[in-house]
């Protein structure tokens, strides 16, 4: 393990861990200040959202995990994942030069093939706590069967990868940006860019049993579906579309 300061916080730097969420909050519970980042060359039991694993060879990927102290409204803890999603897409879109996109609620495409997911994990209680959990599949040439329709990574859509530190040092860069506008402007700016960047928005869109054309995000990051003329609220479950739907079972795991 090695750990360096830097002006914005700490990097803790590791070989191989179970879950860096899980080594997060462990250093949380030790008095781990706000914006420690744990970074793992490989996970062995990586987790994605709803519970499933995240998978990826050693070196391959950027794996991160940020600890997060908010200072934000409870309301507003939600959109913090939001917000990651579009902090990953734009540090894609810079050191990577893909066309990076975002699917509700905080899944990152290229070309309908997820390159990148979040995890916010939170332990509330008198100071709120959480833990955003990133991973940004870089050098990867091949996935799984169950996985090679569904996943893509910047090695597979450029024919080279950028350095993990090149990538991390953008992803922190972004993530700082964007947290700092959630926490001094509220959620409009991140929902904003979030839209633009958007793959789900005006797709005919399947989340657990609401069927219908995602039309909008809420001003609460809710994700809003016309269902036969009549707008349903969606806050929470996943998306698949008509194109994806036989890949869905995959969808959180990289």
């Amino acid at each position: 393990m090695t750990v360096a300061a830097s002006p914005t916080g700490v990097i803790v730097r590791l070989e191989t861990v179970e879950s860096t969420q899980s080594v997060a909050f462990a250093l949380a519970e030790r008095g781990a200040a706000d914006r420690t980042v744990v970074v793992a060359d490989q996970q062995s039991a990586g987790r994605g959202r709803r519970g499933r694993t995240w998978q990826a060879p050693a070196g391959s990927s950027v794996l991160a995990s940020i600890l997060v102290r908010p200072r934000l409204p409870q309301s507003l803890l939600p959109a913090l994942s939001l917000a990651t999603a579009v902090a990953t897409a734009e540090a894609l879109r810079r050191v990577a030069a893909v066309e990076a996109r975002v699917k509700w609620p905080n899944d990152v495409l290229v070309e309908g093939k997820k390159i990148a997911g979040i995890l916010l994990e939170s332990r509330l209680g008198a100071q709120p706590l959480l833990a955003v959990g990133i991973g940004v599949n870089l050098g990867q040439r091949e996935f799984p069967p169950e996985l090679a329709a569904s996943a893509t990574s910047v090695a597979l859509e450029t024919g080279r990868a950028p350095g993990r530190e090149t990538m991390l040092a953008a992803l922190l860069e972004e993530f700082d940006a964007w947290r700092a506008r959630l926490e001094d402007e509220g959620f409009g700016p991140v929902r904003e860019r979030w839209r633009a960047l958007s793959d789900t928005i005006g797709r005919r869109v399947t989340v657990d049993a609401v069927s219908g054309i995602a039309v909008d995000l809420d001003v609460d990051g809710a994700l809003l579906i016309d269902v036969g003329g009549a707008i349903t609220r969606v806050i929470a479950g996943t998306v698949t579309s008509g194109e994806d739907a036989a890949a869905a079972p995959g969808r959180g795991r990289l």
